[in-house]
């Protein structure tokens, strides 16, 4: 089993924050530290909301309308400002009666059923509103959700084609070019992911190929740490990966990683080692059950099978910056069965795993 990072990492940033603190207070002067450069705003920990953000369009009423229906849950976490949330509801509104702004970005093929969508939208932000007279947290949470979904589908019809190609030298690999749904059934209970092959194509198809072969179904999880993480696909026997029975050979995968602002991943190097060491992934591991790629820790090529799932810690993840972004492959996101995922250990197996979604992307 990859033992992809030590904990001596947590223990030597304390240790930095700690000394910078101490020398600052004597000399009189405090200066951040490079990685207290946070990106604006409170780190985005919703999963559902990461993938939408991750689709690559370019469409600027969608995406606020997206964000004033996402802000709905943050007004609502704590003090519950209702006036936020009606304000957050009248910009949807305003954005919503400006259609043409939207369909300028959808496929004349796709017209027909994104103006359906932008109608139900704007029925929903009515009835929402209505809801929310009542002042009531739950309804309100739920009547968001609906609406992010079919914020969800109409952002994913903006999609036209695949916006890059993958390197000569991982094209042997499988690829994933578009998204893909997977069912896990576990001996706790069910989990549901959707693995983004607009960010990471070769980790995520290889992953969806892999699931496709029937290879994690029987496998245990083999390391599980509370708060942190929970791995699995470590097949039986003294290999660590999957070894491609058309080659004989270790199937081996490259570190990916897509950053904001680029047009394609990089590869083969982390972020740090490239000297980018505020670059933001587009896929952060800033949310429980992100799905990441295990690999040797000497060796940013060479994983394979072994994945694990990301047990969202706030003092690991402060405002989007962590130990593990830039360092390994975020290609998913667990969308259902946050209860199970916290409750899985090391020793729970996963009785099957099945594309339910998407199977047609892999190439």
């Amino acid at each position: 089993m990859f033992n992809f990072i030590k904990s001596w990492l947590q223990y030597s940033l304390r240790v930095t924050l700690l000394a910078t603190i101490l020398v600052a207070m004597t000399i009189g002067v405090w200066t951040p530290l490079s990685y207290a450069a946070l990106p604006a705003g409170n780190a985005i920990t919703d999963g559902k909301a990461l993938l939408r953000y991750a689709l690559p369009i370019d469409n600027k009423p969608v995406r606020k309308l997206q964000g004033r229906l996402e802000d709905i849950a943050n007004q609502l976490r704590a003090n519950k400002r209702w006036g936020a949330v009606s304000r957050d509801l009248k910009q949807a509104s305003r954005i919503l009666d400006k259609p043409s702004k939207i369909l300028a970005s959808v496929p004349e093929e796709s017209q027909e059923q994104a103006e359906a969508w932008i109608n139900e939208l704007k029925s929903g932000v009515t009835e929402l509103q209505e809801i929310l007279k009542n002042k009531q947290k739950d309804p309100v949470l739920e009547g968001r959700a609906k609406l992010l979904k079919v914020v969800s589908l109409l952002e994913e019809s903006m999609v036209k084609g695949y916006p890059f190609e993958v390197p000569e030298k991982y094209s042997n690999l499988p690829q994933l070019k578009g998204r893909a749904t997977i069912a896990f059934e576990t001996s706790k209970g069910d989990l549901t992911v959707v693995v983004d092959g607009y960010s990471a194509p070769v980790t995520a198809g290889n992953f969806v190929d892999l699931v496709q072969r029937g290879f994690y179904n029987g496998l245990e999880f083999t390391r599980s740490e509370q708060s942190y993480v929970l791995q699995t696909g470590d097949p039986p026997g003294e290999e660590v990966g999957f070894i491609d029975p058309d080659t004989g050979k270790y199937r081996a995968i490259p570190l990916e990683i897509l950053v904001e602002g680029d047009e394609e991943p990089t590869y083969g190097i982390t972020l740090e080692e490239a000297g980018r060491y505020l670059d933001m992934p587009v896929l952060p591991f800033s949310s429980f059950g992100a799905l990441a790629m295990a690999r040797p820790e000497n060796d940013v090529d060479g994983g394979s099978s072994q994945v694990f799932f990301f047990l969202f810690e706030p003092e690991l993840t402060p405002a989007g910056r962590n130990l593990l972004d830039g360092r390994y492959s975020v290609f998913g996101y667990l969308i259902e069965g946050r209860d199970i995922l916290d409750t899985l250990k090391a020793g729970d197996k996963i009785e099957s795993a099945k594309v339910v979604q998407g199977i047609e992307n892999l190439v």
